[in-house]
């Protein structure tokens, strides 16, 4: 089975374009895990005491967490470091850590306006 990381940015952008996480994830990825770093879980609930509607419960149900990386202080180093270690990509829409990924050779899922998923290699 195939593993997505999940970065917060991108998790906003997911469900503010109202896709089907399971549906919109089968075109790109197939039927993954869902990967959710303690930094990034973080994140998103300080980013929910801002604003409502992050399904962060079904976020929770569906996802497997994952430690943050030790001597890892930035949420992107370690999602960039996982994304190599793994082959898995991130799920993000954030321009710097996409850079980042495509010049470390690993790959991201980002939320087209379409609005779809697209895979980026």
């Amino acid at each position: 089975m195939s593993s997505v990381l999940i970065d917060a940015c991108g998790w906003a952008a997911l469900v503010d374009a109202k896709l089907n996480i399971d549906s919109a994830m089968a075109s790109v990825a197939g039927s993954p895990k869902l990967l959710l770093l303690d930094s990034v879980a973080s994140e998103l609930h300080a980013l929910g005491k801002k604003r409502s509607g992050l399904l962060l419960d079904l976020l929770e149900k569906r996802s497997e967490r994952i430690s943050d990386i030790e001597g890892m202080s930035h949420t992107d180093d370690m999602l960039v470091s996982l994304a190599i270690e793994m082959g898995s990509p991130v799920l993000t829409v954030d321009r710097r850590l996409k850079e980042r990924l495509v010049n470390s050779g690993g790959s991201y899922i980002e939320v087209t306006s379409g609005p779809s998923l697209r895979r980026v290699e």
